[in-house]
């Protein structure tokens, strides 16, 4: 084992600066661990009626890309925070889809 020697350094002065570097370190590291929100999955009613549109709109702008969707066993569901994400972009002027397709 190395020795290390601290010149000039009080035992209070290193435990103050020990303390305040993992206090750094712990804030850190909680804002990239916090616990994810589980995925909202909505049908294409629910869709439907959050944007108050038609079934076949909701289907011809899925198809251009707009939207995703997820088929599940027989079902479709639309990410709720995708649906949400998608809509800012278009309400703050960047229209780009999110499949766009030419």
């Amino acid at each position: 084992m190395k020795q290390i020697q601290f010149i000039g350094v009080t035992p209070t002065d290193l435990l103050n600066e020990i303390d305040k570097r993992i206090a750094t370190l712990k804030k850190e590291l909680s804002k990239e661990f916090q616990p994810k929100e589980p995925t909202e999955l909505l049908t294409r009613e629910e869709v439907c009626s959050i944007l108050k549109i038609d079934r076949s709109t909701l289907h011809r702008w899925t198809k251009k890309g707009a939207f995703y969707s997820y088929p599940i066993e027989g079902r479709v569901y639309y990410k709720r925070n995708e649906l949400d994400e998608t809509l800012n972009k278009y309400k703050t002027g960047k229209n780009e889809g999110k499949n766009d397709k030419k």
